[in-house]
């Protein structure tokens, strides 16, 4: 891990997707690992989330420390990011990691993308 200094919060994680988070991570025997998450290119309505375990952190990551995990989010996707909650939810349908953005002006019918303002990208076909 490289060595970086805590900034504030650009996106929250809840205590519930943290207990997720950390069993992922003991599974992958990634728990030195920094979460990542970032805003990616594709899907329908043009921009994606992504959760991964990243070894590294970069010059311009912004870093953060929720719930003993270190979470890093590059500069140029905090603005987007900014405000955002991650959760995970249980139901009797299974679980999963959901993610509440207020800077999305709007997101698809499936779910897995958004629109940001602050970010024009080219819309993808559903999948």
């Amino acid at each position: 891990m490289n060595t970086m200094t805590v900034t504030k919060s650009v996106v929250m994680i809840t205590e519930e997707a943290s207990f997720r988070i950390k069993e992922m991570m003991e599974h992958n025997e990634e728990q030195d690992a920094f979460l990542r998450i970032s805003v990616n290119g594709g899907g329908c309505s043009g921009l994606s989330y992504g959760m991964t375990f990243d070894q590294n952190s970069q010059e311009n990551d912004v870093l953060d420390e929720q719930f003993g995990i270190a979470i890093i989010v590059d500069k140029e996707d905090a603005a987007i990011l900014e405000g955002t909650k991650v959760d995970y939810k249980q139901s009797l349908m299974g679980g999963g990691f959901t993610i509440d953005n207020p800077n999305a002006i709007a997101s698809c019918g499936c779910g897995t993308s958004f629109k940001a303002a602050a970010r024009p990208a080219e819309e993808q076909p559903c999948e």
